[in-house]
């Protein structure tokens, strides 16, 4: 393949290829000519051209495939068009010498064709460059369409088509001609033929005139016969055709209209024309008019689908704003067409006219329109219902008859409404909550409109209405609850009409259906009113004979909607439902006889549908309450079923007595039968009578509501946007399938044998057209079956049974029909798969190979090569690999098979079944399949379509066969990848959509497997614009290929996009890509302008969110969302300006006036200046195309603008992820300086903002709840990023404003309660994030949340209830919760504040401002004065909410002891939605009522104490504080104490129980909360003595805290839990303490505390023993070589100690500070139990953690251990004669474990040895001698100190000496002496040696000066008597540091400092000690004569100091003037 990328046509290697690889070597050269000659050189083109044009032509006579002459064509016009045109007329003429060439032979027939094909290329790219030879060239054309066969005619008509298109204008002069030739061929009998056609006259029309003036009516005639008998290809182009045609008769070009004078079209006219192809079709008006008269026969379906979709065209080519202007005339004549009577003359058909109309609304409406528009053709419906309906009631109330025509009126209007109707619903749910004017204003009255067709005479109106209530209802949910009461009172009020009493049951049922998508749902009473109404019905039906049917039905209808409310609220209805089920039938087999005998036709009608209605309503139950369907209530509802079942046979009998007219009801019955018999579990009704049934129906139809009335409350299929059940017929044969799938696998092998033979009868005795029906029904059934046998795992059954069912399915495999064909295909699969022999699979294969070989017939072949698929796909590679070979070759032939394309077909697609079940095990047969897959892509004529999808299929399966060896470069693998690139090539350019769409996919897999490979840039520009395609499959394809490139290479894929852009604005068309030019254009091309007019200016991007709001698709829209997430994950951070504006633009676009007065309150001039001239420059842009269609499509949608919002918050993730500077405004300002293209998020605050503001206050409630999450994470991220320019100020505090005004709507009393919910999480993120300074602004929002806090307050007894409970609960928690973190940020400031040293309120720094004015300054408790007003109400509230909460996280078993009434914020009917509101709140509120507890001391001081009933209107009263008593009043006063042991009972029960298992996914903060709360109870006295009294609580607290650390790593946990233990340890020992102290007086006091006197500390029940066990596992999991078993193994740990992180460093050392205090809580005994471990772990704490660090910084760890040591040391236990003399050899031990571990070692070269000495020091220090002073201790510590005297470090020297000093001066002289004479003599030589080596840092000079300090302490130490040889000592040692004056001038300052600090020394020593002193002194008379030198020199120099400070002036320290101003 490589040898063929050469500009010229390598031959010599084409020479040596086989005959068989030629086609695809040219073809690949092509693509690369392709390719290279629009970038190639002109100059070397030019040298090559002669060469490369006889080449080129050469290949023309080659016979090549459509492929190949394509590009050929292509490269040639190309060529011509770059390179020199001398010879193209040559070229031109040569070819069209071959198509006068009369040769008609099949051979000659390719080279004709390129022929044709090159032609065409030529006039397209250089057209009127060609002159005048064109009418020669298009006379030529028409000349060979005339002899030409069907490819030949459609090659040609496709040619002219491009020649036309060249030309332009031009050809004037053959438009006649062309028009004659082509318009015969539409009614080609060759479907490609016609399509072709279809494609040429389009272009045609774009300059030929009169084709819309006066060839208007003719052209519209030739097209409705087109459309006779048409594929949906030739509907399509055939649509567009007539469309478009249409729209320039009534919008002619500018330029057209002005070469001739031409008469427009009327907009009546035009539409009068259309409407005669859907009422009348391709038949004409000339027609005799006697078979007007006779009615007719009815217009086929293929014309009315393609008028249909004509309108559509016609609409969307005029654009949305011609639609705006004109929609009433459009919809009253769509609505005109459906009822006239030649579209409705069987129901059947007027189902399919009602679908064909309501498309056409939808397709305009839905996506031409912007939302406003939407409202405005919403209300143009509106008033033609009402119009309709006006008529209606006209002919209904008049009784008098003389309006004869009256009937067909109303018949004829309900087709009318139905559409109507189903339209207004579609709108309203599309708008969402942007509907609301609609229901608002009063003049529309939609409600009334809709409502007054609920009493139409006609069923499918009054459903229609129905249904379009439950759009309104979910679109928004406020109307819900109303609607059900009005619906409800109205039945109630006319329950004598049988129209109001099913009209409005129908809404009823509906509303109620639609429940399920209104998250907030209806308020419980509700479900019992319903339940009401529907009783009353029932009961009620007996007493009106003329009513009976009606309440009957209707009765039913509200029971079985009432189900789809869910098993919360039907539990409460259930039994009542199981009575009135038992009593519809008959209770015994005698009342069934009974029945049979009496009753008249009517009774039995209405017995019937009542049963039917009653199953219907079971069938409900099972399918929306799973939950209540226990063993005994399916037995108690099989007791009807079985008696229907018994029913059922004798029906037949019944309607031979009593009238056909039973038949349908008794279907009805029938159809719910098996619905429910399909949902119970078959072992219910195993052994009950069979369902045994003939499929003998023959029916046909499409899906209307008044099918089945029932389906209006049923959840809607997916992708449906209405329900539409089938007609009777076909549903009960569906339900009998499906049931029949279900019981089969259950029933024994002799009634399987009885039902396969019974069906091999049936299909016996069934005759011609009932025959195919019957047999499809049965073949239905019998693969139903088998799937339920395979997905059952069970076997077919014995011989018989397989034979018979063989039998069955082995003749159809040759029966001309051929979806009978397939069905018996895939059952062959499914029998192979459930019988799973080898023997019986072989038998089977062997006999298709045998039929296929034999057979020649097209039947048996396709029927069998299908059969071969179908095998190895049910029975998977390994089964049916020995078959493998032959079934392949045999394929392989047939697929080769040119005669037949059907045959070739059938063999692909059963080709690629085998290869994609095969899987690795094909991987032999690749290259030979991929070899035959190119081959037929290149030779098969593009018109057959389904053999190229098959050849698509094919290619696919075998890319994923090869899958990741793809990326290999071995020769074969390159060649096969080659190939499949080939392949996906050819599939790109062919001209059907699905075949593109399976390009795409092939690709997409190639992609996957070898990226490399795929050549993005030319992918991703095809995929742009097959994105704007007007086929569905097309643009999903593409979305998907682009979800997943963006996955790994977005940037390339967003730049191959724009490079896209950018040549289009440089290639021919560039005049087509500014918006000023857009007038010059064919009508068609309009849709691709648009889109690259987007992808210009937003990119790839900016068309994806274009494409949000035009799809309706679901699966497109969640690929764009992901596409778009993947783009904006990797290019967001990089492109954030671009982004962020793309948001704001989508954002912008919002509706509705509400918006802008909100803006202009809040936002401030110079913006709006701002915004001023961005609308200029908007104006000045589209301004010049007003008139044009260039406006951008609509303006997004609001379901778009949520997207964008949640975009929006993704940014803001991303960027935190990203870089702090994002967050840092001097940073980012920093960075934009430095590279202006830099782009930090921080710089578009204010955009931020906005965009949040804009979403929080739109109309739409998604969009409100997506703007409050937006801004609450805006809050918290830039809460705390200090303004630069202002110190003290943070940014956020400019946007106060803009924040209140947004929150402010969220609380109005009509705001649903999610966003309220939603509203008040943000206030009290905003209120605790400390950016309001301003007590007056703080006031605001915290306003916002005092009202709302009074609505809670308000009790339950709202009267004008919208939503469900829960819904009332949600809303009210939250505010609890919003508060109970605002208070708990409140405490956290005060007590900030209190712990700070109280400084004067003016310069109050502890909050983050320095203003002065008083007024504007925060006072640290301003929050909570603010709270403080709340909070015994508050308080009240927050403990009943936690008792709530407590009672609602109790286990299933103890259901029975929650309160029958509920709780004090849920009903008991909620519950368990309530747990979920519950469990997002309870964590901020326990850490609040924590608070509050411990700061008034447990309630004792807050909070009344008089016992208060609060206001609920249940049975509970509340007692003290809110305490809710569920068994009524409490007894009259509890003592606080029992008080207190309640609530703290209530607080640890819920954090013990939350934190034993918190769930993975539960956030940390909620952890957080927890932990904080049990803190701050600690910090009450009264919590403390309580823990501590029962240890059991305390011990089993910890316990689950050990648990938490074991499954909770953030460090953050690991610090408050450590917290909360040490408070727990500190309570039990103050407990202790006091009674200790309080047996003192015994003589007991000895044995208190843990472990008694045996000192056994029991696990479980010891509290020591559980904060060991945790405290050991924090220790060793950060210092894992602490744990003995590590220093046992030290294979596995590292031998250097490793540094903790700061986190790691407080949680070691708070550990050990606990540790050191347990030993306190043992009895003597007991301490001895654990101190070994107590002390050894202190001690390898410290050895871990006593390293020198590089600041000289101590970590956290030391002291906490030295600490941890000196507790124990010096604790009383050392005291106790008992323990005695175990205590001693524990001290030792442990000192001699920390001289060990000082001991200097090179493994251990870091080891801090001052640490190591202070804990020496320690021991001795505060030991007593004989504890340490045993000698070889005494010799170890020595040894210490005299190698850190000896030190190189003077740091270590200097801490060395102070130590020394501390133990030289210990009270016990006994331990000290040893060391004085040891250490003195080296300390003295030290110090001597600094008089020669002086210091020369500071750390020498201060290390000499601590060694002179211990000296001196020494001189002080001795005995009078010794004084003068101590002074002897020190004194000369001073006096030798002394400087001569010279020498002190040029001294470094350690060595004045020396001199300094030893005259000082001197000058106090001497009059301490004067006599011994001047002992010394006269014993050296030269020290004499030093100091007095030395003193003389510091007087002079002092004077000379002291004169020159009182020259110099005072300076003022402070400035005097302080700023008043604040700047916002």
């Amino acid at each position: 393949m490589e040898l063929a990328h050469s500009l010229l046509l390598n031959e010599d290697a084409l020479a040596q290829i086989t005959e068989a690889k030629r086609p695809v070597f040219i073809f690949e050269w092509l693509r690369f000519l392709n390719k290279v000659l629009i970038t190639a050189n002109k100059v070397d083109v030019k040298e090559k051209q002669k060469k490369l044009v006889e080449q080129l032509t050469g290949l023309i006579t080659c016979n090549p495939g459509p492929p190949t002459r394509k590009l050929l064509a292509k490269n040639l016009a190309t060529l011509y068009s770059i390179g020199d045109t001398f010879t193209v007329f040559q070229t031109l003429d040569k070819c069209n010498d071959i198509i006068r060439n009369k040769d008609d032979t099949p051979a000659y027939l390719p080279t004709k064709l390129a022929a044709v094909a090159c032609v065409g290329a030529f006039y397209e790219r250089m057209g009127r460059m060609l002159g005048s030879s064109f009418p020669e060239t298009i006379n030529n054309l028409l000349k060979a369409l005339k002899s030409a066969e069907s490819q030949g005619r459609s090659e040609i008509l496709l040619s002219l088509q491009k020649v036309l298109s060249g030309l332009g204008s031009a050809a004037a002069s053959c438009h006649r001609d062309v028009y004659k030739n082509a318009r015969s061929l539409l009614t080609d009998r060759s479907m490609a033929v016609r399509c072709a056609v279809a494609k040429c006259l389009l272009e045609l029309q774009a300059e030929a005139v009169f084709m819309w003036t006066a060839e208007l009516e003719n052209v519209a005639t030739l097209c409705f016969k087109a459309l006779e008998g048409s594929t949906y290809g030739v509907r399509v182009a055939v649509s567009k055709l007539l469309g478009t045609v249409m729209a320039s008769a009534l919008t002619p070009k500018q330029a057209a209209v002005m070469r001739q004078n031409v008469k427009r079209a009327t907009l009546e006219e035009v539409l009068e024309l259309m409407s005669t192809g859907f009422l009348r079709g391709g038949s004409g008006f000339l027609k005799s008019g006697g078979e007007m008269l006779k009615g007719g026969a009815s217009v086929s379906r293929e014309v009315r689908v393609g008028v249909t979709q004509a309108y559509v065209v016609f609409v969307t080519t005029l654009g949305g704003q011609w639609l705006e202007r004109n929609f009433a005339t459009f919809l009253s004549h769509v609505l005109e067409l459906v009822a006239h009577p030649r579209a409705t003359q069987t129901h059947v058909e007027a189902v399919y006219s009602r679908r064909c109309v309501s498309f056409a609304l939808r397709a305009t409406l839905g996506g031409l329109l912007g939302e406003k528009a939407q409202i405005a053709a919403a209300k143009e419906i509106c008033q033609a219902i009402s119009k309709q309906m006006r008529a209606v009631e006209a002919v209904v109330s008049d009784s008098s008859g003389e309006n004869k025509g009256g009937a067909a009126d109303v018949s004829a209007s309900q087709h009318v409404m139905v559409c109507a109707l189903k339209e207004l619903g579609s709108l309203v749910q599309s708008l969402s909550a942007t509907a609301s004017p609609l229901i608002q204003e009063p003049s529309i009255g939609l409600l009334e409109t809709v409502s007054s067709v609920l009493l139409h005479p006609s069923m499918a109106a009054r459903l229609a209405a129905a249904w379009c209530l439950r759009c309104v209802a979910v679109a928004l949910p406020y109307q819900l609850t109303p609607l059900l009461e009005r619906c409800a009172e109205r039945i109630n009020s006319l329950k004598s009409s049988p129209e109001a009493v099913s009209g409005y049951s129908f809404a009823l049922a509906a509303l109620l259906g639609g429940v399920h998508q209104c998250p907030l749902g209806i308020p419980h009473s509700k479900g019992k009113m319903v339940v009401s109404i529907a009783e009353d019905l029932l009961r009620s039906a007996a007493q009106n004979s003329r009513l009976s049917l009606h309440r009957t039905q209707a009765g039913w209808l509200l029971l079985g909607a009432l189900m789809t409310l869910g098993s919360s609220l039907v539990r409460y209805h259930l039994p009542k439902m199981l009575l009135l089920w038992r009593n519809v039938f008959p209770r015994s087999q005698k009342e069934l006889e009974a029945e049979k005998a009496r009753g008249d036709s009517f009774t039995w009608q209405v017995t019937l549908e009542g049963r039917a209605g009653a199953l219907c309503a079971m069938r409900s139950f099972v399918a929306h309450c799973p939950e209540l369907l226990t063993e005994d209530v399916i037995r108690r509802l099989m007791t009807p079923i079985e008696c229907a079942m018994t029913m059922m046979s004798h029906v037949p009998a019944v309607v031979k007595v009593h009238g056909a007219h039973l038949k349908a009801s008794a279907a009805m019955v029938r159809l719910r039968l098996y619905d429910i018999l399909a949902l119970l579990p078959p072992k219910t009704y195993e052994g009950k009578s069979c369902v045994r049934r003939c499929f003998s129906f023959i029916a046909s139809g499409s899906g209307a509501l008044e099918h089945d009335p029932s389906s209006i409350y049923l959840r809607v299929p997916a992708g449906e946007a209405i329900p539409g059940p089938l007609p009777l017929g076909v549903s009960v044969i569906d339900a009998s399938v499906a049931l029949f799938g279900v019981v089969f696998p259950h029933v024994s092998f002799k009634h399987r044998l009885q039902m396969l033979d019974h069906f091999a009868e049936c299909i016996k005795q069934a005759k011609g057209v009932r025959q195919q029906a019957v047999q499809l029904n049965i073949f239905t059934a019998v693969l139903s079956a088998l799937k339920g046998l395979a997905e059952n795992k069970s076997t077919l059954g014995l011989e018989e049974v397989r034979k018979s069912a063989l039998a069955l399915v082995m003749g159809a495999l040759d029966n001309p029909n051929p979806i009978l064909r397939c069905a018996a295909g895939e059952a062959l699969g499914r029998m192979a798969q459930v019988v799973g022999e080898a023997t019986f699979i072989a038998s089977m294969a062997q006999h298709s190979f045998d039929k296929l070989k034999s057979a020649r017939d097209v039947v048996s072949r396709t029927g069998h090569s299908l059969a071969l698929g179908c095998l190895h796909r049910y029975v998977g590679g390994i089964g049916s690999g020995q078959h493998l070979k032959t079934s392949v070759s045999i394929l392989l032939a047939l697929a080769q098979d040119g005669t037949s394309h059907e045959v070739q077909t059938w063999a692909l697609h059963s080709l690629a079944l085998i290869v994609d079940s095969s899987g690795p095990m094909y991987r032999g047969y690749v290259e030979p399949t991929l070899s035959l897959v190119l081959t037929l892509l290149l030779t098969v004529p593009p018109s057959h379509t389904e053999v190229h999808q098959c050849l698509g299929r094919c290619l696919g399966a075998l890319i994923t066969t090869v899958g990741p060896e793809l990326q290999g470069n071995s020769a074969t693998i390159s060649t096969i990848r080659s190939s499949c690139l080939v392949g996906c090539a050819i599939m790109q350019d062919h001209s059907d959509s699905l075949v593109q769409a399976a390009a795409i996919s092939c690709l997409q897999q190639l992609h996957m497997f070898a990226p490399r490979h795929v050549n993005l840039s030319g992918l991703v520009p095809c995929l742009c614009v097959h994105l704007c395609s007007s086929h569905l499959l097309l643009r999903r394809a593409a979305v998907a290929c682009l979800r997943q490139l963006v996955q790994r290479e977005a940037a390339e894929v967003c730049e191959y996009a724009m490079s896209l852009a950018k040549k289009n604005g440089d290639s021919k068309e560039s005049t087509t890509i500014t918006p000023y030019s857009l007038g010059n254009l064919s009508h068609h091309d309009h849709s691709l302008v648009l889109e690259y007019l987007n992808i210009t200016e937003t990119g790839l991007e900016g068309v994806l969110f274009g494409m949000l709001d035009r799809e309706t698709d679901r699966k497109l829209c969640s690929d764009i969302h992901d596409t778009l997430g993947h783009m904006l994950c990797s290019l967001a951070v990089e492109k954030l300006s671009h982004w962020l504006k793309l948001c704001k633009d989508v954002l912008a676009a919002s509706t509705g006036i509400q918006l802008a007065t909100i803006a202009s309150d809040s936002w401030k001039e110079e913006e709006d200046s701002e915004k001023k001239d961005e609308m200029d420059d908007d104006t000045m842009f589209t301004g010049l195309g007003e008139d044009d269609k260039s406006k951008p499509s609509v303006a997004p949608r609001w379901v778009t603008r949520v997207f964008a919002a949640d975009c929006l918050c993704r940014i803001i993730h991303l960027c935190e992820n990203a870089d702090k500077n994002h967050f840092d405004l001097a940073a980012a300002r920093s960075v934009k300086a430095k590279n202006p293209k830099g782009d930090l998020l921080v710089l578009h605050l204010s955009d931020l903002i906005r965009m949040a503001f804009m979403a929080a206050t739109d109309h739409s409630d998604q969009l409100r709840m997506a703007g409050l999450q937006a801004l609450e994470d805006i809050i918290k991220k830039f809460a705390s990023v200090p303004e630069p320019e202002f110190p003290g100020h943070v940014i956020l505090e400019q946007y106060q404003a803009n924040v209140g005004a947004a929150l402010r709507p969220a609380f109005s009393p009509d705001t649903p309660s999610d966003i309220t919910a939603k509203a008040c999480q943000v206030c009290s993120a905003w209120i605790g994030s400390g950016v309001v300074s301003d007590l007056n602004d703080l006031r605001r929002v915290h306003n916002l949340l005092v009202s709302s806090l009074d609505k809670v307050q308000a009790g339950k007894s709202s009267s004008s209830q919208l939503y469900s409970e829960s819904a009332t609960t949600m809303e009210k928690l939250a505010v609890l919760k919003a508060w109970a973190e605002v208070y708990v940020v409140a405490m956290k400031i005060k007590k900030e504040a209190e712990s700070k040293p109280a400084c004067p309120l003016r310069s109050s720094e502890d909050e983050e401002e320095d203003v002065g004015d008083e007024g504007d300054v925060l006072p640290p408790d301003s929050l909570i004065m603010l709270v403080q007003p709340e909070l015994p109400s508050l308080s009240r509230l927050w403990l009943a909410a936690l008792r709530d909460y407590a009672l609602l996280t109790l286990p299933a078993e103890f259901a029975s002891q929650l309160p029958p009434e509920g709780g004090a914020f849920y009903t008991p009917e909620t519950i368990d939605t309530a747990r979920l509101h519950y469990r997002t709140s309870w964590a901020p509120i326990l850490h609040a009522v924590a608070l509050w507890l411990s700061n008034t001391d447990f309630g004792a001081l807050g909070g009344p104490e008089e016992p208060q009933p609060a206001p609920t209107n249940t049975g509970a009263t509340m007692g003290p504080a809110g305490q809710v008593f569920p068994q009524g009043p409490p007894t009259p006063n509890k003592s606080h104490d029992e008080l207190v042991k309640d609530r703290m009972h209530l607080l640890l029960g819920v954090s013990i129980e939350f934190l034993c298992f918190p769930r993975p996914e539960e956030p940390i903060e909620r952890v957080m909360s927890c932990l904080k709360a049990l803190c701050t109870l600690f910090e009450s006295p009264r919590a403390r003595k309580h823990i501590a009294e029962d240890q059991l609580l305390a011990v089993e607290l910890l316990n689950v805290l050990h648990r938490l650390l074991l499954t909770r790593d953030p460090p953050s946990i690991q610090l408050q839990v450590t917290a909360v233990v040490q408070e727990a340890i500190r309570a039990a020992h103050d407990h202790l303490e006091q009674l200790r102290s309080a047996e003192e007086a015994g003589e007991s006091a000895g044995a208190l505390g843990e472990g008694g006197e045996a000192g056994e500390l029991q696990p479980g029940k010891s509290l020591v023993f559980a904060a060991m066990e945790l405290l050991v596992f924090l220790l060793v999991r950060h210092l894992p070589r602490v744990s003995a078993r590590a220093a046992d193994s030290p294979g596995h740990l590292p031998s250097k100690p490793q540094q903790l992180s700061e986190h790691g460093n407080r949680l070691v050392a708070a550990a050990l500070s606990i540790l050191a205090e347990l030993p306190a809580l043992c009895s003597p005994a007991g301490s001895m139990t654990i101190l070994p471990t107590v002390l050894f772990l202190i001690c390898g704490v410290l050895r871990e953690t006593a390293v020198r660090t590089l600041d000289g910084s101590v970590p956290l760890p030391v002291p906490a251990a030295l600490q941890g040591i000196k507790a124990i040391i010096t604790s009383p236990l050392g005291r106790v004669e008992k323990t005695q003399q175990q205590w001693t050899s524990l001290v030792r031990s442990s000192l001699a474990s920390v001289l060990e571990y000082s001991q200097p070692d090179e493994s251990r070269p870091s080891t801090d040895e001052v640490s190591m000495l202070t804990a020496i020091t320690l021991f001795l220090v505060s030991a007593s001698a004989e504890l340490v002073g045993v000698t070889p201790l005494q010799n170890g510590c020595m040894e210490r100190f005299r190698n850190a005297l000896n030190s190189s470090d003077p740091a270590v020297q200097g801490r060395c000496y102070q130590l020394l000093l501390s133990v030289f001066q210990h009270s016990s002289r006994a331990l000290s002496t040893p060391y004085i004479h040891a250490l003195a003599p080296l300390l003295v030589e030290k110090l001597r040696a600094a008089e020669h080596a002086r210091p020369r840092t500071h750390a020498e000079l201060q290390a000499l000066q601590e060694g002179v300090k211990v000296l001196e302490g020494l001189a002080a130490l001795g005995e009078e008597q010794n004084r003068v040889q101590l002074l002897a000592l020190l004194v000369p040692t001073l006096i030798s540091y002394l400087l001569d004056e010279n020498a002190f001038s040029t001294a470094p300052p350690a060595s004045k400092g020396l001199h300094e600090f030893a005259l000082q020394n001197l000058m106090r020593i001497g009059p301490l000690y004067p006599a011994a002193f001047k002992t010394v002194i006269g014993a050296a008379p030269e020290l004499k004569t030093r100091l007095e030198n030395a003193i003389r020199a510091n007087q002079a120099s002092s004077k000379a100091k002291a004169t020159a400070r009182q020259a110099q002036p005072t300076v003022q320290a402070t400035p005097t003037i302080k700023l008043k101003t604040t700047f916002f």
